[in-house]
């Protein structure tokens, strides 16, 4: 029987997040996958279901899913591509739709040509010999740390003399964070600049626990660096991110925000926090997640595909 192919609704929440959870069984050994993650996913504003979601069906099994969005307005959009490892044909269908759906969307932005990236475990459930003879590469590998937690030793700390660490309380507090994000964010692989609005919707601003984000600051420089941090993930604490302005870095601002976050997990009963991390980030982040105890749980490549 040939597999159907439909686009995505709201409604198909629940069985994408079974999908996906399927495949963190197998990629990682652990459903990782929460519904209110993929109902975000579902509504975004920068896509529209009918042209930029795929659903591939074994008869009334969902087995591949596929998601496009365009965060750039020029070349660069983004896929996320997820099959179980005995349909790589539909994973194959949605790789065809997908890839020309993201040509046709570079061009509606008037660029010439459409970068793709897809972000899969390093050992997935697509086959990558499928993906390789299509044109894709490797270009970046990302690792999802975690660290244990124990509300006994993870106490809150005391900042430094001539250092400030406030939680995120109201509008004003929240354009910093975004500000301070657009910022010290601006140099990093894959970076796409996001307006205040856009922002808010991608971290989920309506449901999204402001007292689990922090700013740091000192005298010189006042609000320098900032940290998101969410309690809503069933597997673990989550922090979303953290960053500290160039000038600032050095003056121990990250360190106190992580030392933070730690504590706070910890005394809301979590018993483990992660986060994500370019490998080859320039700024010192991996060795800072090292020393404060944090250690791979998975690893994730970034493919790219140039289509003309």
């Amino acid at each position: 029987m040939p597999y159907a192919l439909r686009p995505a609704g709201l409604t198909d929440a629940a069985a994408v997040t079974e999908l996906l959870n399927e495949v963190d069984r197998i990629e990682i050994g652990r459903p990782e996958t929460d519904l209110h993650t993929v109902e975000a996913d579902l509504k975004r504003p920068d896509i529209a279901l009918e042209r930029d979601s795929w659903l591939a069906f074994d008869g009334d099994r969902l087995v591949a899913y596929g998601l496009l969005w365009d965060e750039s307005g020029g070349e660069r959009v983004d896929v996320d591509h997820y099959v179980l490892p005995d349909h790589q044909r539909a994973g194959e269908l949605i790789l065809d739709a997908m890839e020309a759906r993201a040509l046709d969307k570079a061009r509606e932005n008037g660029a010439a040509r459409a970068v793709v990236h897809l972000h899969l475990n390093t050992e997935p459930t697509l086959d990558t010999g499928l993906i390789t003879r299509r044109g894709w590469s490797v270009v970046r590998r990302y690792h999802v740390l975690q660290r244990p937690l124990d509300a006994a030793e993870d106490l809150a700390p005391e900042p430094p003399a001539g250092v400030t660490l406030r939680a995120c309380t109201d509008e004003a507090d929240r354009a910093r964070v975004h500000a301070l994000y657009q910022s010290s964010f601006a140099e990093h692989f894959d970076f796409q600049p996001r307006s205040y609005e856009q922002w808010l919707h991608d971290v989920d601003a309506d449901t999204l626990d402001w007292s689990m984000v922090w700013l740091a600051g000192t005298e010189e420089l006042g609000d320098a660096g900032f940290l998101m941090a969410r309690d809503d993930r069933e597997a673990m604490g989550w922090i979303r991110s953290i960053g500290v302005l160039g000038e600032a870095r050095g003056a121990g601002l990250g360190g106190l925000l992580l030392r933070h976050a730690f504590a706070a997990f910890a005394g809301r009963g979590r018993e483990t926090v992660g986060l994500g991390v370019d490998t080859s980030n320039a700024t010192g982040a991996p060795a800072l997640y090292e020393r404060h105890g944090m250690a791979v749980h998975y690893a994730v490549d970034t493919w790219e595909t140039v289509l003309k």
